[in-house]
């Protein structure tokens, strides 16, 4: 069993930067893959990032390639997501999630592959 808190919920500016943390229960952080999703109001859950087990790849949505980036210290059992140059459609909950993973480079992109989800954080960016 993994629990998953996210931390880091905020208003910002467009244009502003905003780092969200997820902290992880237990003791087999490593053998999670990572991932962040978000949820817009009206709007089906969709993937932002996600990043292997190993922490050496990651994989990002096309709307936030090259401003978002994610992370993880597993010494720490947090998978962070910083996000910059924000815009007002990021406005969103944001979910953490971890899926169970025997390869340490895999990514997961789809949330049904995901065991384990947070409760989610807000997010709001204002125009």
């Amino acid at each position: 069993q993994v629990q998953l808190v996210e931390s880091g919920a905020g208003l910002v500016q467009a244009g502003g930067a905003l780092r969200l943390s997820c902290a992880a229960s237990g003791r087999t952080f490593g053998n999670y893959a990572m991932g962040w999703f978000r949820q817009a109001p009206g709007k089906e859950r969709e993937f932002v990032a996600t990043i292997s087990s190993s922490g050496s790849s990651t994989r990002y949505a096309d709307s936030v390639l090259g401003r978002f980036t994610i992370s993880r210290d597993n010494a720490k059992n947090t998978v962070y997501l910083q996000m910059s140059s924000l815009k007002p459609e990021a406005t969103a909950v944001y979910y953490c999630a971890a899926a169970r993973t025997y390869y340490s480079g895999r990514l997961y992109s789809v949330g049904h592959e995901y065991d384990y989800w947070g409760q989610g954080t807000q997010v709001t960016v204002s125009s």
